[in-house]
């Protein structure tokens, strides 16, 4: 099993930064990509994010702009997600997820959303103008 715990997250005016980190426990072998999903009100989730773990191959959705960036932390089997510039409609939750495929794989190609087997909890995000 793997857990994932998201922190960061809390209620900014537009203009503002965060930084949202997550941090990985538990069985952590063969991981693909550590991803962050968003939900926005009355939304549906999207993946909004992605790094490959063997290479740190970055991948966005179209829906980010330059603003999000995502990366590894120093030590530990951990992303974060910097938003810069944040505007009110980033409010959603904000999910950590991971792809641990069940054999291996090869590349660093963009794993899809369903690939994702492992969330957290999410931490909200709040943006007032």
């Amino acid at each position: 099993q793997v857990q994932l715990t998201e922190t960061g997250g809390g209620s900014v005016q537009a203009g503002d930064s965060l930084r949202l980190s997550c941090t990985a426990s538990g069985r952590l072998f063969n991981i693909y990509a550590m991803g962050w999903f968003r939900q926005a009100p009355g939304q549906k989730r999207e993946l909004i994010a992605q790094l490959v773990w063997s290479d740190g191959t970055r991948y966005y959705s179209n829906t980010v702009t330059d603003r999000f960036t995502i990366g590894r932390a120093n030590s530990g089997v951990a992303v974060f997600l910097q938003i810069d510039n944040l505007k009110p409609e980033d409010t959603a939750i904000y999910y950590c997820a991971m792809d641990v495929p069940r054999g291996p794989v090869y590349g660093n190609s963009r794993s899809p959303p369903e690939n994702f087997d492992y969330f957290g909890r999410g931490t909200q995000v709040t943006v007032s103008s």
